[in-house]
C-alpha cells in the first residue's frame, strides 16, 4: 500500500515583484524521511521552506501537505510545525515561559509537556533562564522544543544546528533521527554537508530558484566524479614514487604552509586508489590517512551550483 507523501510539490513558482524566487519546483517528502534542502544565497531555499510551513503562498503550481492541497491563504496546516529564519521567541521571557505561552494558545498540549520537550532539546537546566541571555545554538534548540510541542507529522527546520557546539549538535541530531524513526517527515536546511550526510536520506539542491538535483544522498555523492584525496604515510618519499607509478593516479604535493607538508594529494578513479593502497602495504609503507580533501557531498554541491561555497541563508 502506497503511503501518502508528507509533502508533494509540483511546478511551484513564487515571485517577489519581478524576481522569480522559485521556478517550477517539484518536491516529494515521505513520512519518516529526513529530506535536506540546500542552495547558495538567493537560490529560493528559505522561500520553499516558508511555503511548506504555511507562512507563504505560491503564485503557481500545486502543493499538498499531509494529503491536503495547500490553499492560497497563509495558514500552518494541522500536523505541521517548525521555523524559518530562526524561531520566534520572546527574549524577556524564560524558556519555560515561552513554551507555556504556546500551550495557552494551542490548548492541545498540557503544561507537563513543556518540561518534556525542554529536556528532549537539552534545555532542562536552563528552563528558567531568560531567552535574551541564550546563545544562538540555545535559541535554535528552544525553537526545536517549541515545534515538538505540536507533535508534528511534518517538521520544517531552518539551520537547526546553527551555532551549536558538538554536544548540542549531537543532541539535535539524535532528536531528529528519533522523530524520523517514529514516522515524522522532516525537511531541514543546512549549509553543513556533514549534517546532510549523517541525517538525510534524500536531498534537494536549488540554484536560482530551480531544482538542480533531487534524490538519494548516496546518488548525489556518486555523481561528484573523481575526488582529490590527501595521502599521509610513514614514508613520504617512497609513497610519492609508488603513487606516481600507479596507473590512473595524478599526484601533487600539498600547498606550502599546510600543517602536514609531507602529505600528497592524489586523485583518480576508485580502482586506482585501491591499487595504491595495495602497493603501499606491499612495500611496507604504513598508511596513516587517505581521505577526500573535500567531502563528496560538498564536491557535488559545488559542481551543481557553479562553485558557490555558501550554501546557507538562501532567500
Amino acid at each position: 500500500m502506497q503511503r501518502t507523501p508528507a509533502a508533494r510539490a509540483r511546478g511551484i513558482t513564487k515571485y517577489y515583484g519581478d524576481v522569480v524566487a522559485l521556478d517550477g519546483v517539484d518536491l516529494d517528502v515521505e513520512p519518516g524521511q529526513v529530506h535536506g534542502l540546500v542552495g547558495p544565497n538567493g537560490a529560493g531555499k528559505t522561500t520553499l521552506l516558508g511555503l511548506l510551513l504555511g507562512v507563504a503562498t505560491a503564485d503557481a503550481g500545486t502543493l499538498e501537505i499531509l494529503g491536503r492541497e495547500s490553499g492560497r491563504s497563509l495558514a500552518v496546516a494541522d500536523g505541521v510545525a517548525g521555523f524559518v529564519d530562526g524561531p520566534g521567541l520572546y527574549p524577556s521571557l524564560t524558556a519555560r515561559q515561552n513554551l507555556t505561552a504556546l500551550v495557552a494558545l494551542r490548548g492541545t498540549v498540557s503544561r507537563a509537556d513543556v518540561d518534556g520537550v525542554l529536556e528532549q532539546a537539552g534545555l532542562g537546566d536552563v528552563a528558567d533562564a531568560r531567552v535574551r541571555g541564550f546563545s544562538l545554538g540555545m535559541r535554535q534548540r528552544l525553537g526545536l522544543a517549541a515545534a515538538l510541542l505540536a507533535r508534528p507529522r511534518l517538521l520544517i527546520l531552518d539551520e537547526p544546528a546553527n551555532g551549536l557546539d558538538p554536544a548540542g549538535k549531537r543532541r539535535v541530531h539524535d532528536v531528529i533521527a528519533q522523530l524520523a524513526d517514529d514516522g515524522v517527515a522532516i525537511v531541514l536546511s543546512s549549509h553543513r554537508m556533514d549534517d546532510l550526510a549523517s541525517l538525510c536520506a534524500e536531498v534537494t539542491i536549488l540554484a536560482t530558484g530551480r531544482v538542480v538535483f533531487s534524490g538519494p544522498v548516496d546518488k548525489l555523492a556518486a555523481e561528484c566524479g573523481e575526488l582529490e584525496h590527501r595521502l599521509l604515510t610513514s614514508d613520504p618519499g617512497r609513497a610519492r614514487a609508488i603513487a606516481s607509478g600507479t596507473p590512473g593516479l595524478r599526484v601533487r604535493p600539498t600547498a606550502p604552509g599546510r600543517s602536514t607538508p609531507d602529505a600528497l594529494l592524489v586523485s583518480g578513479p576508485t580502482g586506482a586508489l585501491d591499487a595504491l593502497v595495495e602497493r603501499l602495504v606491499g612495500a611496507g609503507v604504513a598508511l596513516r590517512e587517505l581521505a577526500p580533501v573535500v567531502a563528496p557531498l560538498e564536491a557535488a554541491f559545488l559542481a551543481l551550483t557553479g562553485g558557490d561555497t555558501d550554501a546557507g541563508g538562501a532567500a
